[in-house]
């Protein structure tokens, strides 16, 4: 799942960002209104965490442009403001869910998980390639009866590629997904990473599932 957090206070956004991605969450930062707008209508995102107050546009501006894009996006609004009538604003604009600064991270964490958890009712919660399956709630991955111990990055870039399965995935679109828009595609960090997920998934198995698409990127195959 990829999280994008628009918030100015670069302590509190990274205070964020690590937290959620000590969770196996790949998260996006942007420190002012207009970048956040362009991001959060990009359609990239699985869930949105927005602060009110911000620079350049304002976080309800951000949200009523999201909605107004038909975006359903789950979209979590943080404001230091307590009034009643923000938070109806908030609400009534197209927001989920509400926090007021200060609040306890353990907290934030379960309105993303029941958020992310609602997004996916009318959907399975657990991923299916082959026999490689993905539990996206409690985030544990697992191929016939052998667990599969991932990183943040590893359950990231497996998730990525079960949502996508068949669909060759390039170096420019995995960087943009699973790392952010400043990557530096010229490195050799995503073929790193993908080695170590594919020894975790397929070394053990005759049949294999991440191939590589020479001098295109890469695919998760599932023939049945």
């Amino acid at each position: 799942m990829k999280i994008l957090i628009v918030e100015d206070e670069k302590k509190v956004a990274k205070f964020l960002q690590q937290g959620l991605m000590e969770e196996h969450y790949t998260v996006e930062v942007s420190h002012d209104g207009e970048d956040g707008a362009r991001l959060a209508t990009s359609g990239n995102f699985d869930l949105l965490i927005l602060d009110i107050l911000l620079p350049k546009k304002d976080g309800l501006s951000i949200l009523k442009e999201v909605r107004s894009k038909k975006i359903s996006v789950p979209v979590i609004m943080l404001t230091a403001k307590s009034a009643i009538e923000d938070k109806v604003e908030g609400l009534d604009s197209g927001a989920d869910d509400y926090l007021t600064k200060p609040f306890a991270f353990a907290e934030l964490l379960a309105r993303v998980r029941s958020l992310l958890r609602r997004g996916s009712n009318e959907k399975s919660t657990v991923l299916r390639v082959s026999d490689l399956l993905l539990d996206i709630v409690a985030h544990k991955a697992k191929r016939g009866e052998k667990v599969i111990e991932l990183t943040a990055k590893e359950y990231a870039l497996l998730e990525y590629f079960m949502r996508n399965v068949n669909r060759v995935l390039t170096r420019t679109i995995i960087s943009e997904h699973i790392w952010n828009y400043n990557f530096d595609t010229g490195t050799n960090v995503i073929d790193v990473y993908i080695n170590h997920l594919r020894s975790k998934v397929d070394d053990s198995f005759e049949k294999k599932l991440i191939h590589t698409v020479r001098g295109v990127g890469y695919v998760m195959k599932d023939e049945g």
